[in-house]
């Protein structure tokens, strides 16, 4: 904040000025970006991303301090990774049943036999990244530190796994 442009255009922004709140909207996406990445699963980013800067736009005129700003940018993204973190822990607790399949299933409660037979046939290397994604909700980077794995290594590892458990779904 120690460019006097900067400052100029958050008080205008604070007050009211449309154009100021563009730019400062603008200058404030990378930030926010590059810090959801960090604190949200891969694909929330761009979600929590949105959420925070409509959640600036509407709250500005309500910050006391410009000088922290920043940090309160910062907690309003954290805050929307963490709601994305909560939505996906509490879908995956929807339990798998038949009308997620369909009236064209072959048979009743085959579902979730099925769905765990694939994930059962997997080798252990590609199950415990599909668990740890898909059901417990993990960014690829917690994976990675958890398995002793590069992150590449995990998102390939769970790319595989996915499509492995597709193929033994389809036959």
């Amino acid at each position: 904040m120690e460019n006097p442009a900067w400052t100029d255009d958050l008080s205008a922004a604070r007050s009211g000025d449309r154009s100021a709140l563009e730019r400062v909207l603008k200058r404030s996406r990378q930030d926010l970006r590059r810090y959801a990445e960090y604190h949200c699963p891969i694909n929330d980013v761009e979600d929590a991303v949105q959420e925070s800067l409509f959640t600036v736009s509407r709250k500005l005129v309500d910050l006391r301090q410009l000088e922290s700003f920043t940090s309160w940018l910062f907690r309003i993204v954290k805050r929307e990774c963490n709601r994305y973190k909560r939505a996906k822990r509490t879908l995956m607790q929807v339990p798998i049943t038949e009308d997620i399949a369909g009236p064209d299933y072959p048979e009743a409660g085959g579902l979730a036999r099925d769905v765990a037979r694939a994930i059962e046939s997997l080798p252990v290397h590609y199950r415990d990244v599909l668990l740890l994604r898909d059901l417990e909700g993990l960014a690829l980077d917690e994976i990675a530190g958890r398995l002793g794995l590069t992150v590449q290594a995990a998102k390939g590892r769970l790319h595989r796994a996915r499509s492995l458990a597709r193929m033994f779904l389809m036959a």
